[in-house]
């Protein structure tokens, strides 16, 4: 009997470290964009990727990685209540390396955000060559900018992160060893706060901002073209073909560039008999807004007709570049599997003028040095209209 119960309770020991052994772990808890937050947690060079999730009282939802400083994701209730993830990105923190996909989207940019012409600054008499890759221009801080590189994580509460970077003199061949952060906070008015600080040890040029695409309809399938742009904006600044500026400030009125009233983005996006709008392949474009570096005041407003979604753009820059995905073509696949095709999203990136360094705009002065403090905000508030 007592071999009996010995063998009765092996073969039972037995079959429940098999069960245990084959017992699936349990599956990691998403968010409410459907994100894994496991597939963010990545070790490159020595630096530990993640995906950190914020929420507010109202049950809003924004995600963000610190490879490249970026938002991933950004959940808002529609006029129904329903929630919609309005930006466009990746699942994963792989496909937000370079060498899969080169994009910018959702990303905190640095140095310089937009374009530096033929790359080159002079600071402190000094001529620097910065890399050009775009039409021969330096673009949002070079082929290795600040979008590619691993932020540090600093305090983080349920809705709001600090999120650092140290960048080495010489970085891009910038000059100055330079300390940058960017803190994203989200409100209980639904809204995305996002400040970028910084200081360096030589004189440099710093303007930061993010790339976030749009597309307040909820569904990455869409495109844009019936959302409802205003611009608070008398003028813009002209571009050649090269997509560089010419130094002027042009009007808006009377033409496709003058969103003062709201109007659908895609009204005039195909009026290429409008130079242009010929030259960006439609809108990418900075506007010089009119609220003159006022937090307070809207500068430009997005709504997407179908789902009442509102988002509301706030500053203390002079300028907003809005790009309206023209140069997607549906290579790209990010979240579920969506291919991302032109016009799919818009970016609204508050900050100086393109090529300021290089041009005489007074209200545009991006150069920063020693025992000074740069700092911009940018405010991406949602509400909606029913």
């Amino acid at each position: 009997m007592k071999n009996l119960l010995f063998g009765g309770c092996l073969l039972f020991a037995l079959a429940s470290c098999a069960a245990s052994a084959t017992k699936e772990e349990p599956a990691a808890e998403l968010t409410m964009s459907g994100l894994n937050p496991e597939l963010f947690e990545r070790s490159y060079d020595g630096q530990e990727t993640r995906l950190i999730k914020l929420t507010n009282t109202n049950g809003m939802e924004v995600c963000v990685t610190n490879l490249g400083g970026r938002i991933v994701s950004v959940m808002v209730p529609d006029k129904l209540g329903e929630m919609k993830d309005v930006v466009l990105g990746f699942d994963s923190v792989g496909a937000y390396r370079p060498d899969v996909n080169s994009s910018d989207f959702g990303a905190s940019i640095g140095r310089y955000a937009n374009r530096i012409n033929q790359g080159k600054l002079t600071i402190a008499g000094e001529t620097i060559q910065l890399p050009q890759n775009n039409y021969g221009h330096c673009l949002h801080g070079g082929p290795d900018g600040w979008q590619y590189k691993i932020f540090g994580i600093g305090e983080t509460t349920s809705n709001s992160v600090q999120l650092l970077i140290d960048s080495p003199d010489g970085d891009m061949n910038f000059p100055g060893h330079v300390n940058a952060t960017v803190t994203f906070t989200l409100t209980d008015d639904n809204a995305i706060d996002i400040v970028y600080g910084g200081t360096t040890d030589k004189e440099t040029v710093l303007n930061m901002t993010n790339h976030s695409y749009f597309n307040l309809s909820g569904d990455a399938n869409r495109d844009i073209l019936d959302h409802l742009l205003t611009v608070d904006a008398e003028g813009f600044t002209p571009v050649d073909e090269t997509m560089m500026t010419s130094g002027e400030i042009a009007p808006v009125e009377d033409t496709p560039m003058d969103f003062r009233a709201p109007k659908a983005v895609g009204t005039d996006i195909d009026k290429t008999d409008f130079e242009q709008v010929k030259n960006g392949g439609g809108y990418d474009h900075s506007w010089v807004l009119n609220t003159k570096g006022d937090e307070t005041k809207v500068c430009a407003r997005l709504e997407c007709p179908e789902t009442g979604i509102v988002m509301e753009v706030f500053t203390n820059e002079p300028g907003i570049q809005i790009y309206s995905g023209n140069f997607l073509d549906g290579k790209v696949v990010g979240k579920k599997g969506i291919a991302y095709n032109k016009r799919h999203a818009i970016c609204l990136e508050t900050g100086k003028y393109p090529d300021s360094p290089n041009k005489n705009w007074p209200e545009c002065n991006t150069y920063l040095k020693p025992g000074e403090k740069y700092y911009s905000r940018c405010v991406y508030k949602f509400s909606v209209k029913k």
